[in-house]
């Protein structure tokens, strides 16, 4: 491939890669309710690879590396678990895991659809960010994998 065009991929990669990983939060947080945090988290990993396919996977890695990625991978799994926790502990007596109509969140926001909402884009998040941690992690691991073998 020419050098022309290589600057073009990059230079086009370089300038989609936040709108692509602010699309992926959006899918994480845009629902009125549960669901997305898969695919948002999705979307986040496959930005990180698109960069990591364009500018190489030691670039790319520089840019995630795997500390980051196992610190987040703890970190949404943190989130998820820990407003799970909240919920038993302020649910009122119910002692349900991630109840979202009864927690401490009544004190600041008093309508319970809205509680459930907010809950529910809090766990997306940890699930979002978990999901792109470990996809992240994985294609390294796959792309080490092969130069470790002799193969592409």
């Amino acid at each position: 491939m020419s050098d022309d065009v290589n600057v073009v991929i990059k230079t086009t990669i370089r300038t989609m890669l936040p709108f692509i990983q602010l699309y992926g939060f959006y899918v994480m947080t845009g629902t009125e309710g549960a669901g997305g945090g898969f695919q948002g988290g999705v979307i986040l990993a496959a930005s990180f690879i698109l960069y990591a396919i364009t500018f190489g996977a030691e670039k790319g890695r520089e840019k995630a590396p795997e500390s980051w990625n196992t610190a987040f991978k703890s970190f949404g799994l943190y989130i998820y678990a820990g407003v799970g926790i909240l919920t038993i502990l302020y649910s009122l007596g119910s002692a349900e895991f991630l109840n979202y109509s009864a927690t401490f969140l009544s004190l600041f926001v008093p309508h319970t659809v809205a509680r459930g909402i907010l809950i529910a884009d809090v766990i997306e998040v940890g699930i979002g960010i978990t999901v792109a941690a470990s996809f992240t992690s994985l294609f390294f691991d796959l792309v080490w994998k092969g130069d470790e073998d002799g193969r592409d």
